[in-house]
């Protein structure tokens, strides 16, 4: 090894050190401060409310039992949670990530929790029986079921109440926000676009629609999404956004009522589960699958795949600053609810100034879709769709492997920071038929937003050669 090489290991390893000493500082720090929020928050729920609103970081993982079928109970072994929705018994996943992130504070706060197991009283005797599940899932369950012990306002005080986030409240539409752009005449192929978290259908919209070719607006009905929780789409306080629920409100939204019975997917990010569950659940409709920094960190043998995810998504480092934003959003569910007030429920005012200080010069839509979620919403389908889908990724891939004739197109940007470029190699390794394209120099926002043109007429070059 060289000089100059050793100088640049030198630096690197004290690059290293320097993140790791200051990060684990800085984190300590928004342990003390989240552990404070949750304080904050219960009295300010109280208040403006009349009753303390649940959290995770206090609810304890506890024995729950139950004959009656109100309460509803999760083999700990499984992570999963039976609940009733609509008069019907169906299985959930919640992911325990939302309630196990070990800090400093959340150790010392659970330290004096007892977990108790208790019996599960049949006629056939008493059965001892271990099920874990969390209390604030099992009271938002139990809340769907027989509905809440006190009707919250709607919307909460610390989401936003403008008619773009209100507007399916007051219209009684229960169905997410679809950006339809389809030829005048006959309607040949679908095209369904599933963006990545905290984003909107503008991410496509605004970028890809203008930019495809007469011929394939002539061709393509194309479906952009409003993912449930986000954009214009329905907000509801009280559901946990899992991965059932985020498929079902796609399939009532769009392939029902715009009788879609054969599509192309392309999706982004977090989107990526969610079009590998759609296609896994349709396999037989699916023309092309286009993946775009897919999520899928192969968790090693005796890691649990969620917290696995969660660490590798969240590392709890300050740089770089993508993932100490990760970090923030996924490890403190407290203070990422002061951001949300800060940023989603005031999404209005920082619309207003940015097209003040731009001047409308650049758009602004990236901005938009960041800011039109809540909390809720944001919280759950992080962890419930990254983190909790963790491990039926390699189910879903052997499957699409097996079952899918489909061509599979793999996307991702060189300099991606928040989801490494090594993610889509490992979706190869699972699908060897899958193509990879690495893009030199852009990462997980730029490889899209700035090559609109090129992106458009690769994604007409796919699907062409899917109906060839």
């Amino acid at each position: 090894m060289g000089t100059k090489d050793k100088i640049k290991s030198f630096f690197t390893l004290s690059g290293r050190f320097l993140n790791e000493i200051f990060s684990f500082l800085v984190f300590t720090l928004l342990d003390l401060l989240d552990f404070v929020l949750c304080y904050v928050y219960k009295m300010a729920d109280f208040f403006m409310e009349a009753e303390f609103k649940p959290c995770y970081c206090w609810s304890a993982k506890e024995a729950i039992t139950s004959y009656n079928g109100k309460i509803l109970v999760s083999e700990q072994r499984e992570s999963r949670t039976l609940h009733l929705t609509w008069n019907k018994l169906q299985l959930e996943e919640i992911s325990d990530t939302l309630y196990t992130r070990p800090s400093l504070m959340s150790d010392i706060s659970k330290s004096s929790i007892i977990h108790s197991s208790k019996k599960l009283n049949t006629r056939a005797g008493a059965v001892r029986s271990t099920y874990t599940v969390n209390s604030t899932s099992v009271r938002m369950l139990q809340e769907r079921v027989t509905g809440p012990k006190q009707t919250f306002p709607i919307p909460r005080w610390s989401d936003c109440d403008c008619k773009t986030c209100t507007s399916w409240m007051t219209s009684c539409k229960n169905t997410l926000y679809v950006k339809v752009d389809e030829p005048k005449d006959n309607v040949q192929e679908n095209v369904l676009f599933i963006h990545g978290f905290i984003s909107s259908s503008a991410f496509w919209t605004e970028t890809l629609y203008p930019n495809f070719s007469k011929n394939a607006k002539s061709k393509y009905r194309l479906l952009a999404v409003d993912l449930l929780g986000f954009g214009r789409s329905p907000k509801p306080d009280d559901s946990l956004y899992t991965l059932r629920e985020h498929l079902e409100m796609i399939e009532s939204s769009v392939l029902e009522p715009y009788n879609v019975k054969s599509f192309h997917i392309v999706a982004h990010s977090l989107g990526c589960i969610l079009a590998l569950a759609l296609a896994v659940k349709h396999p037989a409709s699916v023309k092309s699958l286009t993946l775009l920094a897919p999520p899928y960190f192969p968790a090693p043998k005796g890691e649990q795949p969620a917290q696995y995810t969660m660490r590798k998504v969240a590392p709890r480092r300050v740089w770089p600053l993508i993932s100490f934003g990760a970090s923030v959003a996924c490890w403190y569910e407290h203070l990422s609810r002061t951001v949300c007030i800060l940023l989603a429920r005031n999404h209005r005012l920082w619309d207003f100034l940015t097209k003040l200080i731009t001047r409308n010069r650049t758009r602004t839509y990236l901005i938009e879709g960041f800011f039109c979620h809540t909390h809720t919403a944001a919280w759950h389908t992080l962890h419930n769709i990254i983190c909790g889908a963790a491990a039926k990724m390699e189910g879903y891939l052997d499957e699409v492997k097996n079952t899918l004739k489909c061509d599979i197109t793999i996307y991702h940007g060189e300099d991606d920071e928040l989801i490494p470029v090594e993610c889509s190699y490992n979706v190869k390794s699972r699908i060897p038929r899958s193509h990879v394209k690495i893009i030199e120099n852009k990462d997980h926002i730029t490889i899209v937003v700035g090559r609109q043109k090129t992106f458009a007429r690769e994604l007409e070059e796919i699907w062409k050669n899917a109906s060839g």
